[in-house]
């Protein structure tokens, strides 16, 4: 086929793209970073990434907490799901720690709020990451289908876990009591400053999961999540695998595998979604794959936050789907009050990294929850207790607007805003060896409430400059684009996408979605989405 010139051009410009990877990804993507503590700077794992909602994001931190003997928690999906389910009530345990999360409002039958994940006080990070399963899997999905969702299992991960295995395990755990609902497969990146794993939850109602040690010398890229080549003896041998007992037993039940056969059991290969051009690091997603975005990673090693919030915002990844990015370092010996996690409120591409420390009080009104993409908004009016809330600006908002500026002319806008950003982040970052330091010193006296004010002080202050500087270069841009007659009216009247697979908002520069090359190309996830709509309407016929 012929390639447009726009499309050649962006080739040459970042040769690590494939060009058979130029469509837009589902909006239930998600993706993470994993690196391990051979290869950064500071040997520290680090974990960085973003979640992938069209729903309001806002920032919380959810204090320690003691639970009566006989509580309960509600989780899994509703009759709206894609695969319809119905919630149900499991015990919740005496105590769950503290720890901090971007929340969000929305995702189809999964009642709010959601999260893809966080950081404990006992310096646990999980990440949340789509990873569809084959189409059989998705066939035998009871209906209703009961358990814990991918929000409920980031959870109580968060809430229980004090090491990254024992977080793999309470999700095998979870699942084995209480069943699993998903949306056709899922995955989890959990890490803690001596490693990662690698958790891969099967659709289908039978239990499956398979999870994979990370050590010091990978990097891994969830976009998918996946899994390779899996030892068959995992149960016996679980240093560094584990998984369901059914988890070979059931694919050679299945026929997927065949122990007598020449082929390894390969996760992705046997549980994995079946395609043409589909494989585990390179499945046809955003304008990058797995394998790509590693092996970017890797030549950046050694890493330092900064160089991963590099990669995170990333504008051949991070687009107007990210709904936040994330960084954290993991490292030894960290009191859990200053355990921290840089956040982006909004697409990272052009929104700050504002640090935040477990010991932080509280979030300011501006990254707390706001009506704008919450789900329900349209139909509803203010509850009077948010009133102020709402009238204070939204830093998700104020960045979404820096990011629909920028991409009107990305070549121009993006190397100023990207600067800028970059001079927010390092002021950021000069100062908290000193604050770190100060609120350690008053730690070790005993005066940890003065400890928590000095953090909370710094995070609120960094976070309100970087409101300043995102309202000005709005304020800028908007100005500088109508005086220049650069303005652009709307074309038609549909002031949304066409859904799952269209194109969204970014700044990649010299594309044209409307080039021939984007509607002749394949993509096994855009063919999956329609496959799934075209079966669920069927259903509904029924």
């Amino acid at each position: 086929m012929a390639i447009p010139l726009a499309v050649k051009s962006l080739a040459n410009m970042f040769p690590i793209i494939a060009i058979p990877l130029l469509l837009a990804s589902p909006a239930r993507a998600s993706y993470a970073f994993y690196v391990g503590k051979s290869l950064t700077a500071d040997g520290s794992v680090m974990v960085g990434g973003t979640g992938e909602e069209v729903s309001s994001h806002w920032l919380e931190i959810f204090p320690a907490k003691d639970h009566a003997y006989n509580a309960t928690m509600t989780v899994g999906v509703t009759e709206d799901a894609v695969l319809p389910g119905e919630l149900i009530e499991i015990p919740q345990v005496n105590h769950t720690f503290r720890y901090l999360s971007m929340e969000y409002s929305d995702f189809e039958g999964f009642p709010a709020p959601l999260t893809n994940g966080g950081l404990n006080e006992y310096g646990v990070a999980v990440r949340d990451v789509w990873a569809e399963t084959r189409t059989e899997l998705w066939d035998m999905t009871p209906t209703p289908q009961r358990g814990l969702q991918y929000s409920d299992l980031a959870r109580v991960v968060l809430e229980r876990a004090t090491s990254a295995r024992q977080g793999v395990e309470i999700i095998g755990d979870m699942m084995a009591k209480y069943g699993y609902a998903d949306y056709g497969g899922n995955s989890h990146l959990i890490a803690d400053k001596d490693e990662g794993w690698l958790v891969w939850e099967f659709a289908g109602g039978q239990g499956l999961w398979a999870a994979e040690r990370l050590g010091p010398d990978v990097v891994r890229v969830l976009y998918p999540g996946y899994i390779e080549d899996f030892p068959i003896d995992y149960a016996t041998n679980g240093t560094d695998y584990l998984g369901s007992p059914n988890l070979v037993s059931f694919a050679v039940e299945q026929g997927w595998w065949d122990p007598n056969g020449t082929e390894p059991f390969n996760i992705f290969n046997v549980y994995g979604l079946q395609g043409e051009n589909y494989t585990a690091r390179d499945g046809g997603f955003k304008y990058m794959s797995q394998g790509a975005l590693e092996n970017a990673t890797l030549a950046m090693v050694p890493l330092t936050e900064e160089k991963l919030m590099e990669r995170v915002r990333d504008f051949r990844i991070s687009d107007d789907e990210a709904g936040y990015g994330q960084v954290v370092s993991l490292r030894e010996d960290i009191d859990a009050d200053l355990l921290r996690i840089w956040v982006a409120p909004t697409g990272s591409v052009t929104a700050p990294f504002n640090p935040w420390w477990l010991g932080v009080r509280s979030v300011p009104s501006e990254y707390g929850q706001h009506r704008y993409l919450t789900k329900g908004s349209p139909s509803s009016f203010l509850n009077p207790d948010f009133q102020l809330q709402e009238a204070s600006q939204f830093a998700g908002r104020i960045f979404k607007q820096l990011l629909y500026f920028t991409c009107s002319a990305p070549d121009t806008y993006l190397p100023i805003v990207q600067k800028t950003l970059n001079g927010l982040e390092n002021s950021s970052r000069s100062s908290i060896n000193m604050i770190e330091k100060s609120a350690s010193l008053l730690i070790s006296s005993g005066d940890r409430a003065s400890a928590q004010e000095l953090l909370t002080f710094f995070s609120h202050t960094r976070a309100s400059e970087a409101l300043i500087v995102g309202r000005t270069l709005v304020d800028s841009l908007g100005t500088y684009i109508k005086l220049t007659g650069q303005w652009r009216n709307p074309v038609g009247t549909a002031i949304n996408d066409a859904g799952e697979g269209a194109e969204t908002v970014n700044c990649l520069v010299g594309l044209d979605p409307d080039q021939p090359i984007w509607n002749q190309l394949t993509n096994p996830i855009k063919r999956r989405s329609s496959q799934l709509k075209a079966r669920r309407s069927t259903q509904e016929e029924l």
